[in-house]
């Protein structure tokens, strides 16, 4: 929540340019001695005695000058309040500040360049030539989507993911047809009316079953990708009077059904464990939950459930799953940390943030502390342009290394900001404070480091970790092969690091960062990524594969597509080309697979 400003409502009102301070001396001297009145009458005794009266009064008016400080929301002060209770301020000294303080602070202001029209930032000017080639650009990421699908349906339909070089499908993540459930959602966006059929179809047919007679899923593995595409599907298709963008498939009490029956079967996990966190694994068909073999539990994945949890109490009427997935917030809440930071895992912050927001952010003052945990834990240093990593905890080394999933970093910086909206509307709505406009500085910095990091290498492609040149560390001949990006001896790249699984988070935040900003340089970056995909990772014969080594032409290609290629990476392209007002962000909160899902609020108003 943001600071009180220093500041009462007279003072907004003052020219700061004519504002100046003056010292106490020569202020008694102007009213004592400049006024156009004659000096005789402080010979006479009343008059010394009238005179040090008025030294006094002055005197105390200046001791106890004190005022409350205003409320201030967004950087606006709205009421000034003064506490009739309040005891005189003693001592003076502070009473004497407050009356000479510096002119004040007044909120963030669009410049004259931002406001004076969408071209004059850089944006894109709103012509039909410039809407054509971005509607062309979304239609080739549609294509992608269904050459993807293509080679799903043809050669692993139901399994988990298609290894698309040998043409076939594996189970890697408990055999739900994790592919199929991932990319529901984004064939509904992308109007992809076929796939919607054939995924339905398949859910309507197949997934109950799946789910009654399976073993063993992660905890956090079929939340985000099975229960939230289940609830995004669910909504997207006029469940909960939502949006209705397809008649395609079936009936959207399918999803919800199925979802219910999935995540009454996932409670174990939290009803089994001892403690407010829970277990990482569950077997489905007896509903049985243990712990992880080392018995440890992942920040990220205990924190990272509450999202789809949340939602399913609100559309069910059943409060059990909310109140066993907030457990866990509530007791990171009471946890030692470091300036706010937590150990290692940090999609905890995502949701945080994405919580908070979905509830209906500053609407629901019960879960303030979701937003005051994030804004304690995104205090980062000035000047920090990459987040690298203290291995051995808080007093140790740092290392600058960071991994590409990172960077869904920059589209949280600007989400948290800006709340959903743009920069100029939430600026001309008073809702920016200065640490929100620093914090979208800092999101914009982090975002250019990571498109750099796909820049550098042959490919255009990222890798997976990637390592920065600094005054305590460096390696030589560890580049990514690009020889004229002017980055390429600042970026390190180790040979053990350089494989890409064609990860969504660089094209999160530029979609997010597009749709706050509205600069078209990250239009244009996401469509560099793209063209790479398109030309180093498409498969022939149907899907995309992952790459083994980036910095080099032709790069080895793996043998695996992942779930989230269609259901992240490529619906974020999607949507970074599309309008504003397609799956808007102050509507929407996407989970950390991309499932996105309605904002309490939103659903309410509508």
């Amino acid at each position: 929540m943001s600071d009180s400003l220093p500041y009462s409502m007279k003072d907004v009102k003052y020219d700061n340019a004519k504002f100046r301070q003056r010292s106490l001396y020569k202020v008694i001297n102007q009213t004592l001695l400049t006024r156009n009145i004659k000096h005789d009458w402080l010979s006479c005794s009343t008059g010394k005695f009238l005179a040090l009266v008025m030294l006094f009064g002055l005197a105390y008016l200046f001791m106890a000058h004190t005022s409350s400080e205003p409320q201030v929301s967004g950087g606006l002060a709205k009421d000034v309040v003064v506490n009739k209770g309040d005891k005189i301020n003693s001592d003076g000294i502070s009473g004497l500040r407050r009356f000479w303080r510096k002119p004040p602070r007044l909120p963030p202001r669009l410049s004259p360049d931002e406001k004076g029209g969408k071209n004059s930032l850089g944006r894109e000017a709103e012509n039909p030539s410039s809407r054509l080639k971005w509607v062309s650009r979304q239609q080739k990421v549609k294509d992608a989507f269904i050459h993807a699908w293509s080679g799903y349906k043809k050669h692993a339909m139901g399994y988990d993911e298609l290894m698309p070089l040998s043409q076939r499908g594996v189970d890697g993540l408990g055999g739900l047809g994790a592919t199929v459930v991932d990319s529901l959602d984004t064939a509904i966006i992308m109007g992809a009316d076929e796939i919607v059929s054939e995924a339905g179809s398949w859910i309507e047919t197949q997934l109950l079953d799946r789910i009654k007679h399976k073993g063993q899923v992660n905890l956090f593995e079929t939340t985000i990708r099975v229960l939230g595409g289940l609830l995004s599907a669910y909504h997207l298709s006029g469940g909960d009077e939502g949006m209705k963008l397809t008649r395609n498939g079936p009936k959207p009490t399918v999803y919800l059904d199925t979802a219910r029956d999935l995540a009454d079967r996932l409670l174990s996990a939290f009803t089994a464990s001892p403690t407010s966190i829970p277990y990482s694994d569950v077997i489905l068909r007896d509903s049985s939950a243990h712990p992880a073999p080392d018995g440890l539990s992942s920040t990220s994945e205990a924190s990272t459930l509450q999202l789809e949890f949340n939602y399913l109490s609100m559309v069910s009427g059943d409060p059990k799953y909310s109140l066993e997935a907030m457990k866990v917030l509530e007791h990171m809440k009471t946890l030692p940390k470091v300036e706010g930071l937590v150990p290692i895992y940090i999609s905890y912050y995502e949701y945080l943030l994405k919580v908070w927001l979905h509830q209906g952010a500053s609407q629901n003052s019960n879960l303030t502390y979701l937003y005051e945990m994030y804004s304690e834990a995104m205090k980062v240093p000035n000047g920090l342009v990459f987040v690298g990593e203290l291995p051995y905890g808080s007093n140790g080394a740092f290392s600058p290394k960071m991994d590409h999933l990172v960077c869904f970093l920059p589209g949280t910086l600007a989400l948290g900001a800006t709340k959903g909206k743009t920069k100029e509307r939430a600026m001309k709505d008073d809702l920016l404070t200065f640490e929100d406009l620093e914090n979208l500085k800092l999101a914009e910095d982090l975002m250019h480091t990571c498109f750099q990091m796909y820049s550098v290498t042959s490919t255009g492609l990222a890798p997976e970790i990637a390592y920065f040149h600094t005054e305590e560390y460096s390696e030589e001949g560890l580049d990514g092969g690009n020889k004229i990006s002017k980055y390429l001896s600042d970026i390190i790249i180790k040979h053990a690091d350089r494989h890409n699984l064609l990860r969504p988070e660089t094209v999160e935040s530029l979609f997010v960062l597009y749709r706050t900003t509205e600069d078209p340089k990250y239009r244009e970056w996401g469509w560099q990524i793209f063209e790479a995909f398109e030309k180093y990772t498409k498969v022939d014969t149907g899907g995309y594969s992952s790459l083994d080594d980036v910095t080099h032409i032709p790069p080895r290609r793996r043998d695996k597509m992942e779930t989230f290629f269609l259901g992240e990476t490529l619906k974020y392209l999607y949507l970074l080309f599309s309008d504003s007002d397609v799956i808007p962000l102050d509507k929407f909160v996407f989970n950390t697979e991309a499932h996105p899902l309605p904002i309490k609020a939103a659903v309410r108003s509508s």
